[in-house]
């Protein structure tokens, strides 16, 4: 290594073959290499459970409460009356918060208070249970199997089977039948809506208004119900008849 005399002190001079000697300067390392992160200790939360969702579907309403749809045939039927639940209520001695409990499924009435709800709707029990057994007559709101039509039947003679599976549409099917002799009534009836209907079998009389009409099998009819009418079988066998009415006005 070469050296030179500066001032009495001797300074090494750099040359490729002293770089090597030359002792590392310090640096400073926290600029160049961050700090490692303290370890923090985190408290990990018990797993919760996840909320079970509440029934939103019909099918899972039915699930919460079995009887749910006898509610809705009691609305259904009521709304087809015309009566309100205050009416219903004052009728059958039953309070409006029973009522509309009963009619949203959140109440199932006893033996006695359908017995009651039915006298007022002027059906019997049975219109609610037509094949004994305590469940929907129909199957999804949708099919009405020929066992388990609800059948209202008149002293006059005449009983009516619902063909829809209930009365919430805008549309009421059924199937009458009528012994020889019976008939309506003896008195012009009329109420809101449109009906009509097919003689299936035997005859039936029908007065419209001022027109009288004689049907045989096969024979078809529509009117306003707003029109008085009324109607019997003349004949001496039993007439079937289709009927289709709108709005419901059981």
């Amino acid at each position: 290594m070469a050296a030179r005399v500066v001032t009495g002190r001797v300074k090494s001079v750099d040359t490729p073959g002293n770089r090597a000697t030359e002792p590392m300067r310090k640096t400073n390392s926290s600029k160049t290499q961050p700090a490692a992160p303290r370890a923090v200790a985190v408290r990990r939360k018990p797993l919760q459970k996840k909320a079970q969702p509440v029934a939103s579907t019909r099918s899972e309403a039915k699930s919460a409460n079995p009887m749910a749809w006898l509610g809705r045939e009691i609305k259904s039927l009521r709304k087809a009356k015309g009566l309100s639940l205050q009416e219903l209520g004052s009728a059958c001695g039953k309070s409006i918060g029973f009522l509309s409990q009963v009619e949203r499924g959140m109440s199932t009435p006893s033996i006695s208070d359908l017995h009651q709800i039915a006298d007022t709707l002027e059906v019997q029990i049975s219109w609610f249970f037509p094949d004994g057994a305590a469940a929907e007559p129909s199957d999804g709101g949708v099919v009405v199997r020929k066992a388990r039509r609800r059948r209202l039947a008149f002293a006059s003679g005449i009983a009516d089977y619902l063909l829809s599976p209930n009365l919430d549409g805008p549309l009421e099917l059924l199937w009458s039948t009528m012994e020889p002799g019976a008939e309506s009534g003896p008195d012009f009836y009329d109420h809101i809506g449109h009906e009509g209907g097919v003689v299936l079998r035997g005859s039936l009389e029908l007065w419209v208004g001022e027109q009288h009409f004689l049907l045989a099998e096969g024979d078809s009819f529509s009117f306003p119900s707003s029109t008085p009418h009324r109607y019997r079988n003349p004949g001496s066998a039993v007439t079937e008849l289709f009927w289709v009415v709108t709005p419901p006005s059981y």
